[in-house]
């Protein structure tokens, strides 16, 4: 009874207030200003927490439902957001949007106490490494209730949108890929490039740009300002969007001298747009998504993981008729999680009662388990698989007669490729149906000029159930490429079956560099300690010195030669770095090899010197496995990345001077040959 005496105080306290205000400008008296500062009750916290609300000025007497855009802070502000811009630029803007728009506006909360040094000066949202006390993901369903059922909103997922600057920006494309059925769009300024999510002691790096898959059919849009310090993390946030047919993205560069929100008002307009795009309530007919947390619910999909382990877990390509279940131990491209096991209880799809079959194809071995399942009365059906990849097929009434699926060609998030070469492709069709399809007929093309499909097509006179036939004798390409880093292309694959089903996969790679020179030098620390000169950076105007740093790593015997059963990290010498300061300083290597001898076995993820952004540089442990036959010759691609604070105080971005120094960054690849003692 409390509670609700409370909540009916809320409520007409601000009907009250609505009953009265003017949202025009900020030099109107407490009680008329455009928004209203409140609290409510949250059981992650335990306390109570604020937020700000924007409402129309015609809330008290319209009676009208409103759709609600949810927006996330930057480091060091605050709900009230002025930290940016003394309030004199988000604020109003946001209150000028919601005076002409039929549209609420909720600016959440980041505070974490313990975490900040005043009302401003801490870092919200508790996404570093240590963190995990509090869930905000768990917090912002929970505040959405309260606004839900609060206030007059649109409560369906079309009608609910995710908005935020920085570490903001972050938490709109995180927490709309995490809960992909509850949000239809975001948007983000200048968004934080990473951060660390999941529970307290299994946290993992999180880059959105890892895990666009997570929005296909919703809207995102990123807007970047082109005198941002951190524009080339944009970037690339920008171009893993934009090559992902299934968002519907958009993206703006505003002219603007530094980090902070611009073109709020046209962003909200793409939320306006967006609340008017039907399909974004439809559940998806195939969806994807990955998590960092070992509990969690999709689509009405319910996973738990069992073991020690963390891992990303990934349901990709899910459907009535089957999915592909992996995991990860790091994003992009870690190994599996060979060590836990996944649980998954289905939406309810399925005839209640019924049986069916499940056909469970390793991804690592090769093979197909068969199994049988029975749909509970709920028309769930319940099933777990280990950790280290597979795609499943499920049979029965209502699944319907399933396209061939392209099975994943690497181990990791993409194919690298040699240029020149004539590449036979490793490309494996998968029949998840419990009959036998014949007559499917696979073609290869692709749009890059880069690309030259040598060997185009092929007709699979038959594929078992839950068989997968391995293409590469029939399919081939040859590459070509320049200098420097992997160089982007595509390929799609076009598969009819059923005399006239079609369905076209894209098979994205990454062409080696032509010329890819030998390290300057290189030191292996298998269990050694070293002492390196590495560059230190000065500060936000530029300039750094080498400094020495000294490292113990790998394990083994420590005589700088990577041995069967030993791990080590790989050094190498750059002569120049990406900084004018940056000569002659060692860098240790992420290892891409290519060879059954050799796996990356941990991810190492260090800040990269006094950069603000949160990014991790990150490189690889490696072992040599006990079983590689001595005299074997392993073809490595070293890459080490440098970074650069980029001052140029007499260029103009819009109409000032650039305020902050870029933070730059770029890769080196080297070519090295690891021989098997």
């Amino acid at each position: 009874m409390e509670s609700l005496l409370r909540l009916a105080g809320v409520v007409l306290g601000i009907l009250t207030i609505v009953g009265n205000a003017s949202v025009s400008g900020e030099e109107k008296p407490a009680g008329q200003r455009p928004f209203f500062d409140l609290r409510h009750p949250s059981s992650v916290f335990s306390s109570d927490r604020d937020f700000r609300i924007f409402l129309p000025p015609d809330y008290a007497e319209s009676g009208k439902r409103y759709p609600v855009i949810y927006y996330f802070h930057g480091h060091s502000d605050r709900y009230t957001l002025e930290h940016y811009d003394d309030g004199t630029g988000t604020v109003p803007d946001i209150a000028s949007f919601v005076e002409q728009q039929d549209v609420i506006v909720v600016s959440v909360d980041g505070y974490v106490a313990e975490h900040y040094t005043g009302f401003y000066g801490g870092t919200p949202w508790d996404v570093r490494e240590p963190g995990g006390d509090y869930d905000f993901g768990e917090y912002f369903l929970e505040l959405v209730d309260y606004i839900d059922s609060t206030f007059r909103t649109k409560t369906d997922r079309r009608h609910r949108g995710t908005s935020g600057l920085s570490m903001g920006g972050f938490m709109s494309l995180y927490l709309s890929a995490r809960y992909p059925d509850r949000i239809g769009s975001a948007s983000a300024f200048n968004p934080g490039p990473e951060f660390y999510v999941g529970e307290k002691g299994r946290r993992l790096l999180w880059r959105p740009k890892d895990h666009v898959s997570s929005h296909r059919d919703r809207w995102v849009r990123l807007v970047r300002a082109s005198g941002d310090y951190i524009s080339q993390y944009h970037e690339e946030t920008r171009l893993a969007y934009a090559r992902a047919g299934r968002v519907k993205f958009e993206y703006r560069r505003d002219e603007y001298h530094k980090h902070a929100a611009t073109s709020i008002g046209e962003t909200f307009a793409f939320h306006m747009r967006a609340f008017r795009d039907p399909t974004l309530n439809n559940v998806p007919w195939e969806w994807s998504y990955s998590s960092a947390y070992p509990r969690f619910e999709v689509w009405d999909y319910q996973v738990e993981t069992s073991g020690d382990e963390k891992a990303i877990v990934y349901l990709e390509d899910v459907v009535q008729g089957g999915l592909r279940v992996r995991t990860r131990r790091w994003a992009p491209d870690g190994p599996p999680a060979d060590g836990i096991s996944v649980k998954i209880s289905s939406a309810p799809l399925y005839r209640p009662g019924a049986e069916y079959g499940l056909l469970v194809y390793s991804l690592a071995g090769g093979g197909t388990v068969r199994r049988s399942v029975s749909a509970g009365q709920d028309g769930r059906i319940t099933f777990s698989v280990d950790g280290s990849g597979h795609q499943i097929g499920i049979v029965g009434p209502g699944t319907g007669a399933q396209a061939p699926v392209l099975l994943p060609m690497s181990g990791r998030e993409q194919l690298y490729v040699p240029p020149r070469e004539r590449v036979r492709l490793p490309i494996r069709v998968f029949n998840p149906r419990g009959e036998a399809m014949t007559d499917v007929t696979v073609t290869l093309t692709s749009e890059y000029p880069t690309v030259e499909v040598t060997e185009d097509a092929y007709r699979i006179e038959r594929i078992d159930p839950g068989v997968a036939v391995e293409l590469s004798e029939h399919l081939a390409a040859r590459f070509i490429s320049g200098g420097g880093y992997f160089a982007p292309a595509r390929l799609k694959l076009h598969m009819t079956f059923d005399g006239w089903h079609e369905r076209t996969e894209e098979i994205d790679l990454a062409i080696a560099p032509e010329i890819a020179p030998e390290p300057f030098d290189i030191q292996v620390l298998d269990g050694r300690t070293v002492t390196f000169d590495v560059f230190r950076q000065t500060g936000n105007q530029g300039g750094g010195a080498s400094v020495e740093r000294t490292v113990t790593e790998g394990r083994g015997d420590g005589d700088g030669i990577l041995e069967p059963g030993e791990e080590a990290t790989i050094w190498v010498k750059l002569e120049q770095g990406m900084d004018p300061f940056d000569k002659n300083n060692w860098y240790r290597c992420k290892v891409r090899p290519d060879s059954p001898w050799l796996v990356e076995v941990g991810d190492i993820q260090e800040q990269k010197q006094l950069e603000w952004t949160s990014a991790m540089s990150r490189t690889s442990l490696v072992r040599l496995s006990s079983e590689a036959p001595s005299g074997a010759r392993i073809p490595l691609i070293l890459e080490n990345e440098s970074w650069s604070y980029h001052y140029t105080p007499d260029v103009r971005y819009g109409t000032e001077p650039l305020y902050q120094a870029f933070q730059l960054h770029t890769f080196h690849l080297h070519r090295h040959d690891l021989t098997v003692p």
